[in-house]
């Protein structure tokens, strides 16, 4: 889908997901994503960083607009993206949830047990805010990386794309967070999500990968 389609203003967005930014980010989201290339998931992964970080976490072995657009699904589902009750929800039922055609993923037991797993650790370690990953101590990018390599499912690779997402596109940029990020931190580049802004760009960064998988066999 052309990027056209990504909301760029709050009003423009489902109620539920209206309702969902005045509890998150108590303010109008102006920021504009086009990672799911949906309208509605685009914009609640605009408007909550719990669902972005989420989307981060479904993004293996699968499409990534798809992996971003499994929030959104997780909402219309669940009712709630709140971190507490997602990691508090009934295990089988959670991965009956994300099962449930379609998919929330091509793996949608293992992938259910990480979402809840990834919320429980937000519970435990930042009282249920995501956003003090990248707020508590007012932490450089090297500790933002390790915040969230410590995360369940978050290795090395994972850590520095994420990190890099939310500085090139969430207005998240700690001193230091480009080198934490490693190339994935280029201005410019086009390695990861964290510079898909558009469709051209999401083709752009899928021949990069494509070219980084044959370069890596020979």
């Amino acid at each position: 889908m052309p990027c056209a389609l990504c909301v760029t203003r709050l009003c423009d967005a489902p109620v539920g997901v209206r309702r969902l930014a005045a509890r998150v980010d108590n303010g109008p989201v102006t920021r504009t994503l086009c990672l799911a290339q949906n309208p509605d998931a685009d914009a609640l992964l605009a408007s909550d960083p719990l669902a972005l970080l989420l989307g981060m976490v479904l993004d293996q072995q699968i499409p990534m607009e798809k992996a971003f657009s499994g929030p959104q699904v997780v909402l219309e589902r669940l009712g709630s993206l709140d971190p507490a009750v997602i990691a508090a929800h009934d295990p089988e039922r959670f991965a009956e949830l994300c099962a449930t055609p379609p998919a929330v993923h091509r793996f949608p037991g293992s992938m259910a047990k990480r979402l809840q797993a990834v919320c429980q650790a937000v519970v435990d370690e930042y009282d249920g805010d995501v956003r003090r990953l990248w707020t508590d101590g007012e932490p450089d990018g090297k500790t933002v990386f390790t915040r969230l390599k410590a995360l369940p499912g978050f290795g090395d690779q994972k850590a520095k794309i994420f990190l890099a997402l939310l500085g090139k596109q969430y207005d998240v940029r700690p001193a230091g967070w480009r080198e934490a990020a490693g190339d994935y931190g280029t201005d410019g580049s086009r390695r990861s999500v964290a510079d898909v802004v558009d469709a051209t760009t999401l083709q752009e960064v899928r021949a990069f990968k494509k070219a980084a998988k044959a370069a890596a066999k020979k």
